[in-house]
């Protein structure tokens, strides 16, 4: 079956902060919870293990990952709908379940492990891969088409706004010359050429805190994908979708949605619409970074929607 290989490979795929998560959700007997990045299914077998009577709606746009979500969530099938689609569209995915609110809404922002760790999908700069970084395979926009079709002005605004790359002028000056002798598409020629811009040897990077590329690659990513906007999308969204009491959860990776959560949930606890529940975002603890290092700069929030 296609990708039995993936299934077995990524069957030990962990999850960020899933007892903190469980813990704010609350989950109750006959609640309707949705996860809007599915994945692999992680936090929502936690989910279903805790609670018998819990029905779960997953969402996700990368077909490869709902499919394997299908095999790791098999045991639940009767309790579960997994759904094609970005969390930006969740109304119309409830609207077309005839589902007029639910009880908790969750998503874990940002790109998986399964995505990074196949450099056909062209997240990574450590291996060879295609200038892709498409969560959904299908839509059309590539992150080559925006390294190789920005204007330099245009290239240096979405590395500054996207990755806060303090030097995004110097990178987008060299992404342009060197594109003038040749079309840049893959993944370690990218990463190349911006250790090149900040003269760093890419050879010899033991004494970077992190990789030269890492904030370019999360702005192109951000860029590909529309996750911010999505994100927009469903903060504004999930006050008309949550039932009276009903709980919202965001784990993000980076300061720019983590801010977004933040004032969202802050503006609405000052209109009435929710309680805010952390304070202050939740982090892993030492034990579970040590565990997975994934878990290191992962944010959790959460609200809940007052009436």
């Amino acid at each position: 079956m296609a990708h039995e290989g993936l299934a077995s490979k990524y069957s030990g795929h962990i999850p960020v902060l899933v007892k903190p998560l469980l813990d704010l959700l609350a989950p109750a007997s006959g609640q309707i919870a949705v996860d809007c990045t599915v994945g692999l299914g992680g936090h929502a077998k936690t989910l279903l293990e805790k609670e018998p009577a819990l029905t779960l709606i997953g969402l996700d746009m990368d077909p490869h990952a709902l499919e394997l979500a299908g095999k790791n969530l098999e045991p639940w099938k009767d309790r579960i709908k997994l759904v094609l689609a970005n969390f930006s569209q969740l109304p119309d995915v409830l609207s077309e379940l005839n589902i007029p609110a639910v009880d908790m809404i969750y998503a874990d922002i940002g790109v998986s492990s399964m995505q990074i760790d196949r450099p056909d999908r062209g997240f990574s700069f450590l291996e060879e891969g295609p200038l892709d970084m498409r969560m959904n395979p299908s839509q059309t926009k590539r992150a080559a088409d925006i390294v190789n079709g920005l204007k330099e002005s245009e290239l240096a605004d979405i590395l500054f706004r996207y990755g806060e790359e303090t030097r995004s002028k110097k990178i987008a000056h060299l992404i342009i010359q060197a594109r003038r002798s040749h079309r840049i598409d893959s993944t370690t020629e990218l990463a190349s050429i911006i250790c090149q811009a900040l003269g760093i040897d890419p050879q010899n990077l033991s004494r970077q805190r992190i990789h030269p590329a890492t904030k370019t690659f999360q702005a192109l990513r951000i860029a590909v994908n529309n996750e911010l906007g999505n994100l927009e999308s469903l903060l504004n969204s999930a006050p008309g979708l949550l039932a009276p009491q009903g709980r919202l959860a965001v784990i993000s990776f980076h300061s720019l949605e983590d801010r977004m959560v933040k004032e969202d949930f802050k503006n609405r606890a000052q209109e009435g619409i929710y309680r805010i529940i952390t304070s202050k975002p939740i982090e892993a603890d030492p034990s579970e970074i040590l565990r997975n290092s994934r878990s290191r700069s992962a944010k959790l929030r959460g609200a809940q929607k007052c009436s």
